[in-house]
């Protein structure tokens, strides 16, 4: 394999800092299993705070929380709306389906966002022949959507839309902070509308392992008894949920470096020949764009990763590239010579 110097196919691949290393080593543990691991204690404090909530749970990973709401919040065959690039119906291997039995309506809306009215649309009448409609998913931000921020107004306008039709809403908060640092809009008052969500520390935030849910002291009772049933209850994890409270004190501005690396690097491939793309579409740190001609997205990062720039064919004329803290921006130049030399 190709030796990659810039690393741009997610921001999944992020490794932690020295000082991360450090302050996981020396982090305090206890068993998680019996609320006897301080580390992890602090950490659930702290996203329950972040996300004005009255708990939190620290789970290994984002996709577990997601399936973990639509199990708490919904029974076998009912439904859920969510936006159809949504992260459960295309990268949780069925889950939805296989854990929780959710039959998922697909929503439609550009660059990942959907808005009241299709909603109200899509909610179902109150007939027994039809699935029943429980659980609005709403994904900030939008991962194939280009990363885009879902704006509060929004949010309030289909969440309201939700309950007023008696469904229970969701956040999937995967890349919240990233929509904290663009908007300056605080983490809880985009969680506010919502009866659960959740944050990953793996992506943006440059932790190793993990995520947390948060929620009413109800809902986590629930979690708790569902995470210990699909082999997500751990012991001494204060040394993984370490990581996750480095990076809220330590990596959450420096989100803003990774945005600005995002606009420059969509400048750079918006000018080359072949490449779609509009760099004011580009609000976070995610850049999708399209390829056209004789060169097909597969190809293209084909050529790329032979250069030693990998980025992800997202479809057979559509590539994405995603920024985080391990390239800086001179990786992000070496990136764009790449790119001049594979889009003549």
């Amino acid at each position: 394999m190709p030796t990659i110097d810039v690393d741009l196919q997610s921001d999944t691949v992020t490794k932690p800092t020295q000082e991360m290393r450090r302050f996981m080593c020396e982090a305090e543990v206890g068993d998680e299993q019996k609320g006897e691991d301080p580390t992890v204690n602090t950490v659930q404090a702290m996203v329950a705070e972040l996300l004005g909530k009255d708990a939190a749970l620290f789970l290994p990973s984002g996709t577990m929380c997601n399936e973990i709401a639509m199990r708490v919040h919904c029974r076998p065959g009912e439904e859920m709306l969510a936006h159809r690039t949504a992260h459960p119906i295309h990268f949780e291997s069925g889950g939805p389906a296989a854990l929780a039995g959710v039959n998922v309506s697909p929503l439609d809306g550009p660059r990942g966002q959907f808005d009241a009215d299709a909603v109200t649309a899509a909610i179902r009448p109150d007939n027994r022949y039809m699935p029943r409609s429980r659980l609005l998913w709403v994904e900030q931000t939008s991962n194939l959507g280009g990363g885009s921020i879902w704006p509060l107004a929004r949010i309030t306008a289909v969440t309201d839309v939700a309950r007023r039709g008696g469904l229970r809403t969701h956040l999937d908060g995967a890349r919240l902070m990233n929509a904290v640092v663009a908007t300056g809009v605080a983490a809880r008052d985009y969680a506010a509308p919502f009866d659960s969500a959740w944050i990953d520390f793996t992506k943006g935030l440059g932790a190793p392992v993990g995520a947390a849910i948060a929620g009413s002291r109800e809902f986590i009772a629930e979690a708790w008894r569902l995470k210990q049933q699909m082999g997500g209850a751990m012991r001494q994890a204060g040394i993984i949920a370490a990581g996750g409270v480095y990076a809220l004190q330590h990596h959450v501005k420096r989100l803003a470096e990774d945005h600005a690396n995002a606009r420059r690097l969509a400048e750079g491939l918006a000018a080359l020949p072949g490449i779609v793309l509009d760099p004011s579409t580009v609000e976070t740190n995610i850049v999708i764009f399209e390829v056209r001609g004789a060169t097909d997205a597969s190809s293209a990062v084909a050529a790329l990763l032979a250069r030693g720039v990998r980025m992800g064919a997202m479809g057979a004329h559509t590539i994405r590239a995603v920024t985080h803290l391990d390239v800086g921006a001179g990786q992000i130049e070496r990136a764009l010579d790449a790119a001049r030399a594979v889009f003549v």
